[in-house]
């Protein structure tokens, strides 16, 4: 199973989903991110926090979209968009037939400088109840429609 997490910039929240995603999952699915206006690097911020939480953080990097639209790109099974819903920015769409949902969480890497650790901290707590609701269930075993209501209601954690 392919996943891709979507954001605008791909320094931030995609970035620590990835992570997640990838350790938590622990080889149960392949997961990629990437961003509709990639701002070629990875905040320091969200390295930072994946770092003292366990997680490897080499070859992360800022990338497009465009790298996975590529004839040679895996195909995705299912695209994630972690875009904020309050702030001010568009989420990126994917073309194509994968399931689709969105995980909306506020930008940590926006936040004032002197809250912006608390910020991230949030965010990441945040993504780790939804990447392991996510991985609880059996994912790899699911119909489309089983796995789409699922990616729905994981939208929905706090």
């Amino acid at each position: 199973m392919n996943i891709l997490v979507l954001c605008t910039g791909n320094s931030a929240r995609s970035i620590l989903l990835e992570a997640l995603l990838r350790d938590l999952g622990a080889g149960r699915i392949s997961v990629h991110s990437a961003g509709s206006q990639p701002v070629g690097r990875v905040h320091p911020g969200a390295l930072a926090l994946l770092a003292a939480r366990g997680h490897d953080t080499e070859g992360f990097r800022s990338k497009s979209w465009d790298e996975f639209a590529t004839d040679d790109a895996p195909e995705m099974d299912i695209v994630i968009t972690v875009c904020g819903s309050a702030a001010a920015e568009t989420c990126p769409l994917w073309p194509g037939t994968p399931l689709r949902g969105h995980w909306g969480v506020e930008d940590p890497a926006a936040a004032a400088p002197e809250v912006q650790d608390a910020a991230f901290t949030q965010a990441y707590a945040i993504l780790r109840r939804r990447a392991e609701a996510f991985l609880a269930a059996p994912v790899e075993e699911m119909d489309r429609a089983a796995l789409q209501a699922h990616l729905t209601q994981i939208g929905a954690l706090a």
